[in-house]
């Protein structure tokens, strides 16, 4: 059994005993609905909870999903996303708001028009392209709109390293390609840049990148093989804490411990690549 490091025990009893102030804090999603409750809505609901903060949802299309793999998926249309982001935007504006899985290039032109008349500092922007799986959430002639409406309203994307190769069109080979990358797309995007490790390129190391500088956020890997729903979660972590009030950089600390711990929790369900341990925080004894 791995044993959660002292530092993420000491976090989880700070973050215990702010749950009921933070929970007035309102934060939205906007993606897709993944049936299994490992990523998509469901994930970044449970993390707005487990963090403390109010979640609200935007739902962008409905998947046919388990740990084995995504079967199916359904757009919902333009105008019921557009009336959910109305609906929610005029009465609980959210201090956070994180988009993951949208998939069409009309979706994407809809959301973006939809949060200029609802403006909000802190958009955290997950390019979602393709699941675990290897299905693709994107389609082919959407990432020119994901790329040209979504991407520069974003105050911080959280690309992976495939996701970074397509938004910056470099090569991303080794940590020295990373740097560049992460430059390119902050630079170009004028937005801050989590670029995720992993995918042969390190163990566990992200790297953040703000207006000219840079940050590692080293991270170990644990031998946890249900990984499902880890880059929504993060995602949604970084809006919950953002949305708190946390500065960018703790930010990502925090959200980093929380899906490490999540992992660490060791929640083996389904019959494939399965979900992360998202209650584990609640599930610690006072």
């Amino acid at each position: 059994m791995y044993a959660i490091p002292k530092g993420i025990v000491f976090l989880l009893e700070k973050l215990r005993r702010k749950v009921v102030r933070n929970y007035k804090i309102p934060t939205l999603t906007i993606a897709g609905s993944d049936s299994s409750g490992g990523a998509g809505i469901q994930a970044d609901l449970k993390t707005f909870s487990a963090i403390g903060t109010y979640g609200m949802s935007v739902i962008t299309a409905i998947t046919a999903q388990n740990t084995e793999g995504v079967f199916d998926v359904e757009e919902l249309s333009s105008k019921i996303i557009k009336e959910q982001i109305k609906a929610v935007c005029e009465d609980i504006m959210p201090n956070s708001i994180k988009i993951g899985m949208v998939s069409s290039p009309e979706i994407i032109l809809d959301i973006a028009e939809s949060l200029k008349k609802y403006p909000c500092k802190y958009i955290v922007v997950d390019p979602v392209m393709i699941s675990k799986s290897g299905y693709s959430l994107l389609r082919p002639e959407a990432k020119e709109n994901l790329i040209k409406y979504l991407i520069p309203m974003a105050y911080i994307v959280t690309p992976n390293i495939p996701e970074a190769e397509v938004l910056s069109g470099l090569k991303i080979n080794n940590e020295e390609e990373m740097l560049t990358a992460a430059k390119y797309i902050g630079d170009h995007y004028h937005c801050a840049v989590l670029l995720k490790g992993g995918h042969q390129i390190n163990d566990a190391n992200d790297l953040l990148y703000k207006e000219g500088n840079y940050q590692w956020f080293k991270g170990k890997r644990i031998n946890n093989n249900n990984t499902h729903g880890t880059g929504c979660t993060l995602s949604s972590a970084i809006a919950s804490y953002l949305a708190r009030g946390e500065n960018l950089e703790n930010a990502v600390k925090k959200a980093k411990d929380y899906i490490s711990g999540a992992l660490a929790a060791m929640l083996d369900l389904g019959q494939g690549q399965g979900p992360m341990d998202h209650g584990y925080v609640l599930d610690k004894k006072d």
